[in-house]
């Protein structure tokens, strides 16, 4: 029996149990995991991998495909050669191989598919984006789920969920939100407007902790002015949220301890980082920052506080609209640009245009299928790794549990090219591993923890330049008011992404009259796509909604970034039946 920890990408980083025969178990000790797994966990095994590299589709030897890529790089100037990380596998030194693409000069993509736009949001107000573990949410009285779905993609926070007063805000209608206290199925889009539509009825009604502002804040005046020069009546149409409404929220969080779980899903628009700060602004107001039971929780920075050995200057592209056909060498690892990326016309179009394409990872994917290399990648069980989680403070080892000659792990791929190029050696990965635990770390009752989470997060103070936290007092909306549906990108309880068993429907509202698994085409200004229906009541009237994964999910989505954090914008257009 040995100890290790999951890779995916995941807020829960759980501890697994090993047995010698490589079934996977929860760990029953670890205060987040509890002893019990996620369904990919608990039927990771199922799932088949890559066993052989292949070129052309021809199966060829490790060793030659080394050899071709090898061969390859010194052919292509670095100003055409390209490499594109994905989130396949989080653990610390997956990241290894950007050392070589840094020191060889080529382009590597910068950006994020991900939760970068709210993340920025976040460390404008307060400078830095730490976790909001399940210990904590452990102790509130009162949680408001904001666009986010435990039951999905942070199964382990639902312990922490009992016997909590629960507040679900959410276009759709989740599992929590059937025996919570209030949901509030508001308009997609609306996030940022009810935001400060909370926060003006509440400063109205005096729920605003005055010794907090005055004594933690800045800005709050500009931010109160703000908020209160936008109409009511806006704020209210905006977010598809009455008064009514806004009251009872407030009544079941006056003088409560109290955490929001903000998702993905409110972040996934040109303005994402705003939506961040007013949820944050809101929180800011009533205190809830540094004190035990209270905060807002997104997807936080892993790594703040701890060294990053493989940081290094790099010549970089934008990774959400990068054009694959002005390389000729790409190089994809753990990632699926041609299913995950938005607008999949414009990135098929970059690949197949692009002088050769390899795929350097686990499964077979959209883009694993048109790379003219492939070279299979080792399982988490199969290497030495590290994995700092976005969801809690506790640091997860991972040691290498068994051997087999399948493929090859991203340290031994960096190594090779490092000496192939005489561009140095690197450390070992034990020495890589303790460098990062040593550089912030600690000791709480026998495990590992960030050392930034000795004292509550934010408890002594923010880490903006003037150590308080500051009200955003500013904003850009580029919605144009036009016809159609909007069309939510969500994830799926049996994928992670494009990895696994996703979902292959189109769910629609029962409204719209349609049948189940008939065919329809959406369409945008620029594209159209046919999808099969699955009626769902879980959706408002004017919202459509696909699971990520989806073979066609990013077919209609727009090709541009936010307007800060370098993210894709998944929701930002609106699409018809055509």
């Amino acid at each position: 029996m040995q100890k290790t920890t999951c890779p995916l990408d995941c807020f829960d980083g759980c501890s697994i149990i090993v047995d010698e025969n490589l079934k996977l178990k929860g760990d029953k000790s670890h205060p987040i995991t509890q002893g019990y797994l996620c369904p990919h966990l608990n039927n990771y095994h199922k799932f088949e991998r890559i066993q052989k590299p292949t070129l052309h589709g021809k199966e060829i030897t490790l060793e030659e495909a080394l050899e071709v890529l090898k061969t390859k790089l010194q052919q292509t100037q670095a100003k055409d050669t390209l490499y594109f990380k994905g989130s396949g596998n989080l653990g610390s030194l997956q990241s290894i191989p950007r050392l070589f693409f840094a020191a060889h000069n080529a382009h590597i993509a910068k950006g994020s598919l991900c939760e970068e736009a709210g993340a920025y949001g976040i460390e404008e107000g307060r400078g830095a984006n730490l976790s909001l573990s399940p210990t904590q949410v452990a102790k509130s009285e009162v949680v408001i789920i904001w666009g986010r779905n435990p039951s999905t993609t942070n199964s382990h926070m639902l312990g922490a969920l009992k016997g909590k007063t629960l507040i679900v805000i959410d276009p759709m209608k989740i599992d929590l939100a059937k025996n919570a206290a209030l949901h509030v199925q508001i308009r997609p889009r609306g996030d940022i407007y009810l935001a400060m539509l909370l926060a003006r009825s509440a400063y109205m009604e005096q729920l605003e902790d005055e010794t907090f502002i005055k004594e933690r804040t800045e800005n709050f005046e500009y931010y109160i002015d703000f908020i209160n020069a936008i109409p009511i009546r806006k704020l209210m149409d905006k977010s598809g949220v009455d008064l009514d409404v806004v009251g009872k929220i407030l009544s079941l969080i006056k003088g409560k301890k109290v955490s929001f779980l903000v998702g993905l899903g409110v972040q996934k628009y040109a303005h994402g980082h705003s939506v961040l700060r007013a949820i944050d602004s809101f929180a800011a107001m009533l205190g809830l920052f540094g004190k035990e039971g209270c905060g807002v929780g997104y997807i936080s920075d892993s790594a703040y506080g701890f060294k990053s050995p493989f940081s290094a200057k790099v010549n970089s592209v934008l990774l959400p609209t990068v054009d694959f056909s002005k390389y000729a060498l790409v190089v994809v690892q753990g990632g699926n640009p041609l299913n995950q990326m938005p607008c999949t016309p414009k990135v098929k179009e970059g690949l197949e245009n692009a002088g050769f394409v390899v795929y350097f990872g686990l499964h077979v994917n959209e883009t694993s299928k048109v790379a003219d290399l492939v070279i299979p990648a080792k399982t988490f069980l199969e290497k030495e790794d590290l994995k700092l989680s976005y969801g809690h403070e506790y640091i997860g080892y991972m040691p290498q549990i068994v051997e087999n000659d399948i493929g090859i792990s991203e340290y031994d791929f960096c190594a090779y090219l490092m000496q192939s190029f005489g561009y140095g050696e690197l450390k070992k990965p034990s020495e890589y591993i303790q460098e990062i635990v040593a550089s912030n770390s600690m000791q709480k009752e026998d495990m590992l923890i960030s050392k930034t989470y000795e004292h509550i997060p934010y408890e002594k103070e923010f880490y903006t330049p003037s150590k308080k936290f500051e009200f955003f007092d500013e904003f850009y909306d580029e919605e144009e008011e036009c016809e159609g549906f909007y069309l939510l990108h969500v994830k799926y309880l049996k994928s992670l992404n494009s990895q696994f068993e996703p979902n292959q429907y189109l769910h629609v509202p029962p409204s719209l009259g349609l049948i189940d698994n008939q065919s329809i085409k959406l369409c945008t200004d620029a594209y159209e796509c046919e999808y099969i229906v699955k009626n769902d009541d879980r959706l408002r009237d004017d919202c459509l909604m696909l699971y990520s994964g989806h073979k066609d999910a990013n077919m209609l989505t727009p090709h541009r970034v936010s307007q800060e954090g370098l993210s894709a914008i998944y929701q930002e257009t609106k699409v018809r039946i055509g």
